[in-house]
């Protein structure tokens, strides 16, 4: 129960590093040799970290897709030898000649490779940034670097992500989103590797932020034993947890604990001074253990809702989706929603299953353009004993029956190939399910919503869906409008700062920022909103949230002016009024003076606010 180590400063871990470059016998002039595995082993290390790998994209995918993708940078992950296994962006910074240290099977160990953010960040097993000059070897300093370790459930350094760009993006901020990363990949990680056979307990310091990937994670037994915890756990406990009791950490009795509400939020005073608020999930199949545990007599109440009433604030057109879609509740009539990316369709259905009848039944969530196309069918029906070398050897119900009773969302359903599209008619139709590889049907009532960000009417049209299925599955079609579009706007950026802020951080939105979200096209809607806000916060800490806070990804899609070619503005970042003067005579356009200057816009937003102090 040691307390968690401290985190060495950046000075330290660059001297040493260059201090274990030249014991290597590197030079500044020295080649990255990278040391390329063939193509036997890259494709052995591939299969061998397969499961890795796909965590790692199902967690990445959303801050890429959502916050960094308009940025020059490449996401990458690693295995715990440094060896590239996958990356996400864009390689067009990359210098020609370094490429192949890019694709998988690369290493990017000191030894071979110099300082460099993910070889450094597995030696001293913490989140590192490189500036362009702080790498050792001269020809990797055409980029800068931000790596996070990703640890396994005992502690042990399994992997590290990366992100890499040749900008000068903020430190801050890079390293901020490689951490919120790891962290979301290592939560995941240990809740795949118990599948809910135990007791899960979520904690953290408000309520406001107990779905956070920032949130403690506790996994324990039946005993109170506690058999995981993510490393957030050991930073709001202060301790590093190791097979203790639930009881020794927090001032509350098993009996107590486990007789908790599941799905309602409730206080726990931690050993120390803290006082955190909880959730606490139930396993799949609690062990019997009368003496320890006695279910209470009155059921558990259900999980807080989600209201229909709060998906608007005003907007007439989501207020019209609500209205029809609460008509149609318990009517057997299929919906189809369809909207952009992000803007809060599966939310939707969300609130639509909850505030039906099958509300205690299971909500199974699908996003047909996130499995690949050979999984698509064992996935949704199910696959028999053996129908699959190195599948689970025990088969699978898919995610048709698990929804029995409930509610199935078909998310991207636009991206569901042919065959599947067939297969899902002939459910649909015969309300039964054919397993692949078994000749059994087994018979579902499921509750079918689909959505969409594609016109399946021109997908029919180009041979692409199947007519007879947009037919079966689009009896009403809500639209949910993008939040360019939408008139209460204002009132959800307070709604999701609500949502996201940590219990002290009161200060709220500045008017420049309300301002700032307001003009912008949030080309991810909702869902890019939500990510642009955990940063801002994140960088925030207890200030108001100012432009300075925003990532830079945000302002590409604020401002697109074409690239200035006049030659530097001479002046002096000290000088505020003289900044004042150009910013006025730069129309009170921030990113074009920054570009002036050859700064970022954080820097020029920080130089400015010198003058309010």
């Amino acid at each position: 129960m040691a307390v968690p180590a401290s985190p060495l400063s950046h000075d330290t871990i660059i001297q040493d590093s260059w201090s274990r470059c030249r014991a290597f016998g590197l030079d500044h002039q020295s080649t990255p040799a990278f040391d390329q595995l063939p193509a036997q082993g890259i494709k052995q290390l591939l299969e061998s970290q397969h499961s890795l790998v796909q965590t790692t994209h199902q967690e990445v995918l959303p801050y890429y897709e959502n916050i960094l993708s308009n940025s020059n940078c490449l996401i990458m992950l690693a295995d715990n030898q440094g060896q590239v296994l996958t990356s996400w962006g864009t390689q067009r910074f990359i210098e020609p000649s370094l490429t192949r240290g890019f694709s998988a099977g690369a290493s990017w160990m000191e030894r071979c490779s110099g300082t460099n953010a993910i070889g450094t960040a597995l030696v001293c097993e913490q989140a590192v940034h490189i500036e362009h000059d702080e790498h050792f070897l001269k020809a990797n300093r055409f980029m800068t670097g931000s790596a996070a370790p990703i640890f396994d459930a005992e502690r042990k350094v399994i992997a590290v992500l990366d992100v890499s760009s040749d900008s000068y993006l903020p430190p801050s901020h890079t390293l901020g989103m490689v951490k919120m990363m790891s962290q979301t990949v290592e939560n995941r990680l240990i809740l795949n590797l118990f599948h809910g056979q135990h007791f899960q307990l979520t904690f953290n310091t408000g309520l406001n932020n107990l779905d956070s990937q920032w949130a403690g994670l506790l996994i324990f037994d039946e005993s109170g034993q506690v058999l995981s915890a993510n490393r957030r756990a050991d930073n709001l406990l202060g301790i590093r947890l190791s097979r203790v009791s639930v009881e020794s950490l927090f001032k509350v009795s098993l009996l107590e604990l486990l007789n908790q509400p599941e799905g309602l939020p409730f206080s726990l005073q931690a050993s120390g001074r803290n006082r955190f608020q909880c959730l606490l999930k139930r396993p799949k199949q609690v062990p019997i253990q009368p003496r320890v545990f006695t279910e209470p007599a009155v059921a558990n109440p259900a999980p807080a809702a989600i209201s229909l009433n709060t998906l608007h604030f005003g907007d007439s057109r989501v207020e019209k989706a609500v209205r029809q879609a609460e008509r149609l509740l318990e009517k057997d009539i299929p919906l189809l929603i369809h909207g952009e990316t992000g803007v809060g369709k599966e939310v939707f259905v969300k609130a639509l299953h909850q505030a039906s009848s099958r509300n205690k039944q299971a909500f199974i969530a699908v996003n047909c353009a996130a499995i690949p196309a050979e999984l698509v069918e064992s996935e949704l029906f199910g696959y028999e004993k053996g129908a699959f070398t190195g599948a689970n050897q025990k088969g699978s119900i898919g995610l048709i029956r698990k929804a029995d009773k409930g509610t199935l969302f078909l998310d991207e359903i636009g991206d569901m190939p042919l065959p599947t599209q067939a297969r899902l008619l002939r459910v649909l139709q015969e309300r039964c399910v054919q397993p692949v590889g078994s000749s059994e049907l087994f018979p579902v009532d499921i509750r079918i919503i689909s959505a969409t960000n594609r016109s399946l009417r021109e997908q029919v049209q180009l041979g692409r869906f199947r007519e007879d299925l947009y037919y079966r599955i689009g009896g009403l079609t809500l639209e949910l409008p993008p939040l360019r579009e939408r008139s209460d706007k204002e009132a959800l950026f307070k709604r999701l700062w609500e949502q996201h802020r940590e219990p002290s951080q009161w200060a709220g939105l500045s008017r420049e920022v309300l301002e700032l979200f307001s003009r912008h096209p949030w080309p991810g809607n909702l869902r890019q909103v939500s990510s642009v806000m955990q940063v801002a916060l994140a960088m925030a800490e207890e200030q108001p949230v100012r432009p300075e806070h925003l990532p830079d990804d945000f302002f590409v899609d604020l401002e697109m002016e074409p690239v200035d070619t006049q030659e530097p503005l001479a002046v002096d970042l000290n000088d505020v009024e003289d900044l004042n003067r150009q910013l006025q005579a730069a129309g009170g356009n921030i990113s074009y003076l920054a570009r002036r200057l050859g700064v970022s816009r954080n820097t020029l937003y920080k130089r400015l606010r010198q003058s309010e102090g």
